[in-house]
């Protein structure tokens, strides 16, 4: 048996876990950081220091740490039944709800709601239904999956091949085919793409609204319209990831796809969905591209086990009363206001090389030297600020709705400090 030795603020120096994205030999070299409890917008460690939780865990915890009513829905539902399956015929009834008040908030009318797991099984699940759709209307031959450069959708096979991040692909030689990428900040270049290869060839187009893990960036102004026409005028289907975006971060719309009347084909999501209190994906898809798989004797043969998991529904529906409750969407769009007034003044230190803010409950702190920004994050938490970077050098800042302009300030207070 391993022995795990344990040194209570820096955990886990020797043991068995293997954490994502990470160096393992520094990890097991210098300890892991374990949250122990979270509260609103604070988490703590296992000794029982504060810190602002900057990035929401990952992008996800929308309503704030500690929101026992969420847990007690899903105990209830367990209670009765906690999953059973989705597949053929089967279902059980907090999927059901959940499903209708989703299509009820959906960007697109009569939208059809598709269970997953988490945002990269959403986004293997546009991408093999964006093919299967063509090959229902009888053009088989629109196959090529488009992306952008920076982009991150997830970590599937599908998403990894999408991805426009090249490190995350290395070593793994040549996964989907049929897939291609443009500049993330120019609609040209997807025309330009789509004058080399044919429209005839590709079957959908896959756009962040904010590229997230990329480093945070913001679209430039008129390019969601501009891509989305793109994609109308040359019949590629228009695939919109909000697995970040969605539930509420775009700053006051449940989906950036409502705020920029996008009418996308497909939303992927997940995150946001329940918080991140439990695991969940959903795949919005417009009507258009659902009615061949309901015109009767066509199946679509796929699924996850625990796509629709009773138990997860009933978190998220716990979730989204929250939201409407305390009108976190309104509280979204304060934040995504105060984050940019008081992170502004940053970009004026020698040691940023921009602020990156304004559009959504999200921002980045671009750090001069890319190589500075792993050992810049432990920095941070000397200040009592838990962030992590993303992109090349970028500090992620994506906060739970519930935190107020005080705890803001306070957040680039513990920033700048840090700066030194």
């Amino acid at each position: 048996m391993t022995d795990v030795v344990i040194d209570r603020g820096r955990e886990l120096v020797v043991g068995a876990l293997w954490h994502g994205f990470a160096d393992m030999g520094a990890v097991e070299k210098d300890g892991a950081f374990v949250v122990a409890r979270g509260e609103g917008a604070y988490i703590w460690d296992t000794d029982g220091n504060r810190y602002l939780d900057a990035t929401a865990g990952l992008w996800f915890t929308n309503v704030g740490h500690g929101r026992i009513e969420i847990g007690e829905a899903v105990a209830a539902q367990i209670g009765k039944v906690a999953h059973y399956s989705n597949f053929g015929d089967l279902t059980a009834e907090p999927t059901v709800e959940l499903a209708e008040r989703l299509a009820a908030i959906a960007p697109v009318t009569g939208s059809r709601i598709f269970f997953t797991s988490g945002g990269s099984d959403s986004v293997d699940s546009a991408a093999k239904l964006a093919r299967r759709y063509w090959q229902e209307v009888g053009r088989p031959g629109k196959t090529l999956l488009v992306s952008r450069e920076k982009a991150y959708h997830g970590m599937h096979v599908g998403g990894t091949s999408l991805a426009g991040i090249p490190v995350n692909g290395e070593g793994y030689g040549q996964l989907w085919e049929d897939t291609a990428r443009v500049a993330w900040n120019d609609a040209k270049a997807l025309l330009e793409l789509i004058d080399s290869v044919g429209a005839d060839s590709i079957a959908a187009f896959f756009c962040e609204p904010i590229i997230g893990a990329g480093g945070v960036y913001l679209p430039p102004e008129g390019y969601l319209a501009e891509v989305r026409e793109i994609c109308r005028d040359h019949d590629i289907l228009f695939v919109v990831d909000e697995v970040v975006t969605g539930f509420g971060r775009i700053g006051g719309s449940w989906f950036a796809s409502s705020r920029f009347d996008l009418r996308p084909d497909m939303i992927t999501t997940a995150k946001g969905l329940t918080s991140g209190y439990v695991p969940m994906g959903a795949l919005f898809v417009a009507p258009h591209v659902a009615e061949p798989f309901f015109s009767g004797g066509v199946w679509w043969r796929h699924g996850y086990t625990y796509g629709g998991h009773a138990a997860a529904a009933a978190a998220a529906l716990a979730n989204l009363d929250i939201i409407e409750r305390e009108n976190l969407l309104a509280e979204s769009a304060r934040i995504e206001r105060t984050l940019h007034e008081k992170l502004a003044p940053l970009a004026e230190h020698p040691r940023v090389a921009e602020v990156r803010s304004g559009l959504g409950a999200v921002a980045a702190v671009q750090l001069a030297d890319p190589s500075e920004a792993l050992g810049f994050v432990k920095t941070l938490r000397q200040h009592g600020i838990s962030s992590r970077a993303a992109g090349q050098g970028a500090m992620q800042i994506s906060p739970a709705f519930v935190m107020t302009d005080e705890q803001i300030g306070a957040l680039a207070d513990g920033i700048a400090a840090a700066l030194g």
